[in-house]
């Protein structure tokens, strides 16, 4: 096991190839990131799964499967699942009243968090990037129905819920986009937001949550925004948004996940655009304890990926970067510590077919 393995890649296909198992085995790399592209159906996914074990147990395998259209795998018996503004709708909209709206979406989204993490769990997926903490200012189309509301409260709360189910099922969580990804409206994957507001305007709403659940969250994931007014770096590359006011100010201790750096905001970083070896450096200097490389396995046989790779070892080789031994704590602290429920025991699970039948209220 390396010091320090921060590097999350991801893979080609439906199996592991030659050039997949020669990077899960280089030890700065820590996990695997699956998408659509690797789905066929739950054997294949699970046999996938305890493929990328075999090269090494230790290796972390996430997904962003949040619900709604965020959901990679929907078919052979997976749930599908309501979007986080559905379940938020139900504590705005409900004819009785707030109270009982609230309770209502309180356990609707424990219920979705139990089911996502227990299909995925008994495929072999050990941790979902969810859920999503941004507000719903109506500005952004990338999060949209993503966010539970535009109430940083009732975000909290349901996000709380949600994460209780999780926790239920073995499965650790992820809030994400840190500070605030929903009042602006470009698309950090094709463009570089920019959000002008003062700091203490995103504190006192958009990192609200953070704070509130940083005794029960287990990672953060940061926006690739630039929030000028303080910062000239986007978050997810800045040690004032994730040493200072993430570390220091919320107190948060869990494990920090760059966002994709393959996304067009990712690697400009002071007027430079960054390779990606160099990208991920300065994510991890910032504070990141991992950084995620999406996409890339499949560009040139995954040049970029073995371009990463490299660069890295040679910046700790050069001295350039320094591992940290808490960030590799961090790191395993995601991995499940129970054994999962195979399949065909989670369909007759009590509390699965209990959390199956709240879901239906919502997804008929």
């Amino acid at each position: 096991m390396s010091l320090h393995a921060p590097l999350m890649i991801d893979v080609a296909g439906y199996t592991l190839d030659a050039y997949d198992v020669k990077r899960l085995s280089h030890p700065l790399v820590g996990g695997v990131i699956l998408f659509s592209r690797n789905w066929k159906n739950r054997v294949q996914l699970t046999e996938l799964c305890a493929q990328i074990k075999s090269v090494r147990d230790d290796l972390l395998i996430t997904v962003d499967h949040e619900g709604g259209r965020v959901q990679r795998f929907r078919t052979d018996g997976f749930t599908v699942l309501p979007s986080m503004a559905d379940i938020g709708a139900l504590w705005h909209n409900d004819t009785q009243g707030e109270a009982r709206g609230a309770l209502h979406a309180m356990d609707v989204a424990s219920a979705a968090g139990y089911v996502l993490a227990s299909e995925l769990r008994s495929c072999g997926i050990d941790l979902s990037f969810t859920p999503v903490l941004d507000l719903d200012y109506e500005h952004s189309a990338v999060i949209g129905d993503r966010a539970f509301s535009a109430d940083a409260r009732v975000v909290t709360v349901i996000a709380k819920s949600l994460m209780h189910g999780l926790s239920l099922a073995g499965m650790r969580n992820c809030g994400k986009h840190f500070p605030g990804h929903g009042y602006v409206a470009a698309d950090s994957h094709v463009d570089t937001p920019i959000d002008d507001r003062e700091l203490e305007s995103i504190m006192a709403a958009d990192a609200m949550p953070y704070g509130q659940l940083r005794s029960v969250l287990d990672a953060v994931m940061p926006a690739h925004v630039i929030y000028p007014s303080v910062d000239s770096r986007p978050a997810g590359f800045s040690s004032f948004w994730l040493q200072t006011v993430l570390r220091e100010r919320l107190a948060f201790g869990g494990a920090i996940f760059s966002d994709d750096l393959s996304m067009e905001a990712a690697c400009r970083v002071d007027g430079r655009q960054l390779d990606y070896a160099s990208a991920a450096q300065v994510a991890l200097q910032a504070g990141c304890d991992l950084v995620l490389l999406c996409n890339q396995c499949v560009v040139d046989q995954g040049r970029p990926i073995d371009e990463l790779i490299d660069g890295l070892a040679q910046a700790l080789l050069s001295d350039r970067w320094r591992p940290r031994p808490d960030s590799e704590l961090r790191r395993l602290a995601l991995l499940p510590a129970s054994p999962s429920l195979e399949w065909s025991d989670l369909m007759v699970q009590p509390r699965y077919l209990q959390s199956l039948e709240i879901l239906s209220e919502v997804t008929q």
